[in-house]
């Protein structure tokens, strides 16, 4: 009857005789050295797995995939539990941007109302205040100075009115009624584009800071309801 020998057998019988012969003899080169080393590891492993039966090995596989499940598991969960994290974040900032926009628009509902309130006001005591003067009440002159001409305004627009009338012809002509703009042709001080618009309030336009005052009031309450409004609307267009 022939003996069978195991693979494992005959590697631990190469090895242990390739180990004797070295050590009788005693000459062993590095190289062959490594070589008996590399068969003794090679049997070893061979050794290793022979000796783990046929279920322990199911079982150190069935550990493995359980360790790899559970690997995966909890990097699913913090992968989860990240893109929760980012949604609360930005569901937040977005909840926070509508509430500062809310904020302005009601701030800016209230201002707005607060200044159409105040202008309101100052429009009932302009209309309750006497009996505003014409251009046609003061003495024509040959020339008049920026205290006489702003005079001529406070009584032709009325107290109500004559601050905001005022800011405009302030940055429009300094209060020059001969002012004129080389580049377009406005002209007085109102700046009137063109000039001869005038004409509508007098024919002295040109040298009559009255007739001037009195043209610029009726385009302001036209065009913008008073001169309040189109001082509001000059401040935020720097133009009117």
């Amino acid at each position: 009857m022939t003996a069978r020998i195991s693979v494992r057998g005959f590697a631990v019988a190469s090895a242990t005789a390739v180990t004797t012969v070295g050590a009788v003899v005693g000459v062993a080169a590095g190289s062959e050295q490594g070589q008996a080393s590399d068969a003794e590891a090679t049997a070893a492993e061979a050794t290793l797995l022979e000796d783990i039966p046929a279920g322990s090995q199911a079982q150190v596989q069935t550990a493995s995939l359980t360790q790899q499940a559970d690997t995966a598991s909890s990097a699913a969960e913090a992968e989860a539990r990240k893109s929760a994290a980012e949604a609360a974040r930005k569901k937040a900032a977005k909840d926070a941007a509508a509430k500062k926009a809310k904020a302005e628009k009601e701030a800016a509902a209230k201002e707005a109302a607060k200044k159409a309130k105040e202008r309101e006001k100052i429009q009932t005591a302009s209309s309750r205040s006497d009996s505003r003067a014409d251009a046609g009440d003061f003495t024509q002159k040959g020339s008049y100075s920026t205290a006489e001409v702003q005079s001529m305004a406070k009584q032709i627009v009325g107290g109500g009115q004559y601050q905001c009338f005022s800011e405009i012809v302030k940055r429009e002509s300094g209060w020059n009624y001969r002012a004129t703009n080389a580049s377009s042709g406005a002209y007085g001080l109102v700046q009137a584009l063109p000039g001869s618009k005038m004409a509508s309030a007098g024919a002295d336009w040109r040298t009559n800071p009255a007739t001037q005052i009195k043209w610029g009031l009726n385009y302001m309450n036209d065009r913008y309801g008073s001169p309040c409004g189109a001082w509001d609307f000059w401040q935020a267009n720097n133009w009117y």
